[in-house]
This record gives structure tokens, sequence and C-alpha cells, in this order.
């Protein structure tokens, strides 16, 4: 009877193997940055797939009507992040992202307006907070990041930012 009632709670603890999370579910995610679109009307969305629970990699697109505006009209890149924290694919994290980037610019010169049109590379680096919900369905992130512009014009910046407010769907 004991070695029946032992062998049964071996069999039953293998057969569980409690885990706070089921590891390969929920691993890609898709998000769309409100606070750039209610700021500037931009359109970004992104994508990240988790290797592990505290690593992943991902890419963003943007498009903007204003070509003029500090970050151009479109741009992709893709980020690479480390996550911090108890909670799997969620806490505190940081980044490393690069970002191809166009836009146009007006110079003012003695012959009058001149439309500059350009194209960019920048490298940067990234803090940010990711909040999940309970079943890790629902994503809330705020980040922020500073870039430098590998191959920037004259009329360019050297420095550019990133910073958003997104809502993402994981699946």
């Amino acid at each position: 009877m004991k070695k029946s009632l032992v062998l049964l709670t071996l069999f039953t603890g293998f057969l569980l193997n409690a885990q706070a999370y089921r590891d390969g579910y929920n691993d890609h995610e898709i998000r769309f940055n409100m606070g750039r679109f209610l700021a500037t009307t931009a359109i970004e969305g992104s994508y990240e797939y988790y290797f592990t629970p505290e690593t992943s990699i991902g890419g963003t697109v943007f498009f903007n009507g204003d070509g003029l505006g500090r970050t151009g009209n479109f741009g992709i890149g893709p980020n690479v992040r480390a996550y911090f924290g108890y909670n799997p694919k969620s806490g505190l994290f940081a980044e490393a992202f690069g970002l191809y980037y166009t836009g146009e610019t007006d110079i003012e010169n003695n012959l009058g307006n001149r439309n500059n049109d350009y194209s960019t590379t920048a490298l940067g680096l990234g803090l940010g907070r990711k909040w999940s919900t309970y079943g890790q369905k629902l994503t809330m992130e705020v980040y922020a990041g500073l870039g430098r512009n590998i191959n920037q014009h004259e009329f360019q910046d050297a420095f550019m930012y990133r910073a958003g407010l997104s809502l993402g769907f994981r699946f």
C-alpha cells in the first residue's frame, strides 16, 4: 500500500510539472503605438517574438503623413529586448534598436526654398515598462529611447528619439 502511494505521488508530480506559466505559450505579440498616434497622427505597429521569457526580438514600422517631422514619413527597424522582473515577458526592459527612416526637409537659402528628401539610419538604446493581463493576452507598455544617426546630413540633428504608449495582443 505504501509503495503504491509513493509511486502514485511521484507519477502525479511528473505529470503536473508545476510552472507559473506555460512555456511556448503566447510567444508572438503585435502592438499599436497609441501615444504616437495621438501626439502626431503617425501610425506605428510593432511585432515581438519571445524566444525566452526574458528576451525577445522584434520589429517596428511607422507611417507619417508629415514628411517634415523629426522622424520623417516612413521608418522600419529591428530591436532586441531583455526583460527584468518576476513575471515572464513583462516588467522593466532594456532594448537596443536600429531604425531606417526617410523624410524631407525645407531649406531656405538665397535662391529660395529647397526641398530635400533624405534617408538615414540610426542605432540606439531604450528603456521601458510592460504590463500584461493575468492570461498573458493583452499588454500595455511605455517606453523611450535615444538613437544616434549614423549617416546624417548637414540639415539633420545628430540624435533622434523614440517614445510611445503601446497596446498589444499576444497569440
